[in-house]
């Protein structure tokens, strides 16, 4: 009888997994157009083009799939890790733009886990329409990886925080609606204590922004000024002086998906690509390519495993594994891909693109020291 159930549930599982991919393979193969396929071929960046983000962003949320595991409830498809992992990669071999929001990926999701009803009612919705696009501001001057050191000023004033500082490195809010970010609410005290977790509107009086150009011209990353701002107590995450808390939860998230295996497989195909281009492709350069095809395979394993929390080293140390795995992985896949066409224009800003992945979100020394204390190493 136990063994008829399990077949006959197994059975079940499997038509419904070939429905799932069914459903995805049409919609994709329908709402893709051509310019929205050749916006995802040349995202060499972060992200996609503005306008493709943004058309690409009204089809999948019409549709459902914006937020693909964030719960129902929410407004997310609320689908498996099998599920988002066939989305993730079809999407990927039918070069679909490259989207990398802040407000769908790590604070949207810290927001469900530890945010007010107040604050879920008002952010999720508009976090999902787009009528709110959020940055991430953490790195100051003096407080790159050893994000503890910032020094951003948080003063209490009645019902407000006058916030006066800096923030350095930050991603898109040079269009950006709000801001998560880290703040010393405590003049006296010194590393993860007497911080404070805020969400802040980019438009209050007092925030400036000032693009910080890269070699190509392009401004992926800012400087951000805070001359005197006031900003509402109330819009935090946690509790006044616990802000360490709540950014740990928040890398925790961000790092679980900062580079995943959708975008391995672009790289790669972008590289495989290139390499039948220059088409003298010799017995080494085969054997480098199919050991890059076979580290994204074990790397997407790793993925689904720590998922579904197979991986009983705790959920930080695991998901500095995902993303010390991903960067350097796909550092190394930009390698080869420069290595076998060395004169493509796309595989070498694709390169560069690359060489900051891990620095950002901490550097791999950081997460390598991590995972060592997690294991017990001294």
């Amino acid at each position: 009888m136990d063994g008829s159930f399990q077949i006959v549930a197994a059975e079940a599982q499997s038509v419904a997994d070939a429905a799932f991919r069914a459903e995805v393979d049409a919609f994709l193969d329908t709402a893709l157009t051509d310019e929205l396929r050749a916006a995802g071929r040349a995202t060499t960046g972060l992200k996609s083009s503005f306008e493709a983000c943004a058309a690409w962003r009204a089809i999948l949320f019409e549709r459902g799939w914006l937020a693909p595991s964030w719960p129902v409830a929410y407004g997310g498809a609320g689908w498996s890790t099998e599920q988002r992992l066939y989305f993730e990669n079809a999407s990927a071999a039918r070069d679909a733009p490259i989207l990398q929001s802040s407000g769908i990926r790590t604070i949207g999701p810290l927001i469900i886990a530890e945010g007010t009803q107040a604050q879920k009612d008002r952010y999720l919705p508009a976090i999902l329409s787009g009528a709110h696009e959020w940055c991430q501001g953490f790195s100051e001057p003096q407080a790159g990886s050893d994000l503890s050191a910032l020094s951003l000023r948080a003063e209490r004033e009645g019902e407000h925080f006058i916030l006066t500082g800096s923030k350095l490195w930050t991603s898109f809010a040079n269009y950006a609606t709000h801001m998560f970010l880290l703040a010393r609410c405590d003049p006296g005290s010194a590393g993860g204590h007497g911080l404070v977790f805020l969400l802040v509107e980019m438009d209050r009086p007092g925030i400036e922004v000032r693009p910080i150009r890269f070699i190509d011209g392009a401004c992926e990353t800012n400087e951000v000024f805070f001359n005197g701002v006031r900003t509402p107590a109330v819009d935090r995450i946690g509790d006044v002086g616990e802000g360490w808390k709540a950014a740990k939860r928040l890398m925790e998230i961000a790092r679980s998906n900062n580079t995943t295996t959708g975008l391995l497989r672009r790289a790669m195909r972008a590289a495989q690509q290139g390499a039948a281009e220059a088409g003298c492709v010799d017995g080494e350069m085969q054997m480098r390519l199919a050991d890059m095809v076979r580290r994204i395979d074990a790397f997407e394993a790793l993925e689904a495993h720590v998922s579904a929390g197979g991986i009983d080293i705790g959920p930080a140390p695991a998901t500095s594994a995902l993303k010390l795995l991903a960067t350097e992985l796909h550092q190394a896949i930009t390698e080869v891909a420069i290595d076998v066409a060395p004169q493509s224009a796309f595989a070498q800003e694709k390169y560069f693109a690359t060489r900051a992945a891990t620095i950002y979100s901490g550097t791999s020394e950081v997460h390598r020291n991590i995972l060592a204390r997690a294991i017990g190493c001294p």
